[in-house]
């Protein structure tokens, strides 16, 4: 079984890449951001198995810090 550590940042990595591709009026709201969010926790959550914070938290956490609000 891969590492859980390794699962996540290759997760972390895949939706990076996935939420950079977006046009950028989708990147620009908390909406959009909310839903892409939602989105690509639920297609990923065996990446947050372990984790002490729920998987939207967690991709909401990535993709704040990036978002031109």
């Amino acid at each position: 079984m891969p590492d859980v550590r390794e699962m996540q940042r290759e997760s972390r990595r895949k939706i990076i890449r996935q939420w950079a591709k977006l046009p950028k009026d989708k990147r620009q709201s908390l909406e959009g951001i909310s839903e892409f969010a939602r989105t690509a926790a639920q297609q990923n959550e065996k990446a947050f198995v372990r984790s002490r914070r729920g998987p939207y938290q967690k991709v909401m956490g990535w993709l704040l810090p990036r978002a031109h609000l």
